[in-house]
């Protein structure tokens, strides 16, 4: 009997999600430095999102997330943590600023935003799920 799935390929969900995860980086690099007035240059940003970028790229090979990309746990939340810690480590070695104010806002911020995709997409497929089970259960009146 054929499955009703195809197998899915390696990297099916790859690119849209990493793409999700460098936008949320990004914004929180915008977020940060609008926030310190440290100006909105792209050379700036991207010196700001650079290091987290790099860590979660590091995140999403050492954890293989295109096999499942937008799970909650564990990708989502690996990915997350090691964004954060990878590029906090990476900011430090590289001379920037790792005062433990930011790392507390670094862990909520890309928490927030590494996470709630993920979060939304999963209750939508719920919702979805449970309102084609829901259809055919309906007693006739």
């Amino acid at each position: 009997m054929a499955s009703q799935h195809p197998t899915p390929r390696p990297t099916q969900g790859l690119w849209p999600w990493l793409a999700v995860d460098v936008a949320a980086i990004i914004l929180f690099a915008v977020s940060g430095r609008s926030t310190h007035e440290h100006g909105l240059s792209a050379a700036g940003i991207a010196a700001t999102a650079a290091p987290f970028v790099v860590a979660c790229v590091a995140g999403w090979l050492g954890l293989r997330a295109w096999r499942t990309p937008r799970r909650l746990w564990p990708t989502g939340v690996g990915i997350w943590i090691t964004t954060a810690a990878g590029g906090l480590l990476l900011r430090f070695l590289t001379g920037g600023g790792v005062a433990l104010s930011f790392q507390v806002v670094t862990l909520v911020v890309l928490g927030s935003l590494l996470l709630l995709p993920r979060l939304l997409v999963s209750a939508a497929v719920r919702g979805r799920g449970r309102a084609r089970s829901g259809r055919g259960n309906q007693a006739v009146r």
